[in-house]
């Protein structure tokens, strides 16, 4: 029994080391393709387009809702003190440096995380990787590179939009619904909000969240068993594995940056 137990350890361990350097050589292959997208700019304009546009309207409205939550929650808890005027501190800080970049990867990872990872896979089942590999194009440098780097373009974009909708919900809660006033709540906001530490740490997440969400995406799409089973399966891994490793890297990025 023991032993049985030191040999699965030992197969699990391995095959973890093994994958690792599967994803390893995987990205690095991709980003040596990624010429493409300087000679071919139209291509990733595309892909920034489809990934973008297809996920912006989930993206406003859960940054929508978030920000009537914190308005009143973060009401709620300053009540308590008699700080009520610094709801809009509370809410564009919590946004701008925490939610905004994580939530917004998290759903980019379920809609266009999966999107991508069954095209990618429906390809390859259908053969269509192998055709255009036969031609003499690098299926790397002419399908998943652009889409690499247009998913790590709209992710910012879409954290910020998600960051500003959810801004204007803690407005919309504290002034209009609650009574908290207005230049109070955008005085301490602009006061106690800094660009470069506070907005572009954010930015800086969102940009490794969305390398990371776009890499898992295309690399369980390229791997996926050629069947419609196969393929579900990547897709779902790709929603845990994206969320997991946002998570990790955004406990990683805030000890760095806070």
């Amino acid at each position: 029994m023991i032993f049985n137990s030191i040999s699965a350890l030992g197969a699990f361990i391995i095959n973890v080391i093994s994958g690792l350097g599967v994803f390893s050589k995987f990205t690095w292959e991709l980003f040596c393709k990624s010429g493409i997208v300087l000679r071919r700019p139209r291509l990733v304009i595309d892909q920034v387009h489809f990934i973008g546009n297809h996920s912006l309207l989930i993206i406003a409205v859960s940054g929508l809702f978030v920000g009537f939550v914190l308005g009143l929650q973060g009401y709620n808890t300053l009540s308590m003190y008699g700080s009520e005027e610094a709801l809009g501190l509370l809410v564009a800080l919590s946004l701008v440096r925490e939610l905004g970049p994580v939530v917004t990867a998290l759903l980019f990872a379920g809609r266009a995380g999966t999107s991508i990872t069954a095209e990618i896979g429906l390809m390859k089942a259908g053969e269509q990787l192998a055709a255009i590999d036969v031609m003499g194009i690098s299926p790397l440098r002419r399908i998943l590179a652009p889409r690499l780097w247009g998913g790590v373009i709209a992710m910012p974009v879409l954290g910020a939009i998600f960051s500003a909708v959810g801004i204007i919900g803690g407005w919309v809660v504290g002034v209009l619904m609650i009574n908290v006033d207005a230049g109070s709540f955008w005085a301490q906001m602009q006061n106690g909000v800094d660009v470069f530490s506070d907005v572009g740490n954010g930015l800086i997440k969102s940009v490794v969240f969305g390398f990371a969400v776009m890499l898992i995406a295309l690399f369980e799409g390229w791997y996926a068993k050629p069947t419609p089973e196969g393929v579900s399966r990547a897709t779902t891994r790709t929603v845990v594995r994206s969320s997991l490793a946002v998570l990790g890297l955004d406990f990683l990025l805030t000890a760095v940056m806070f």
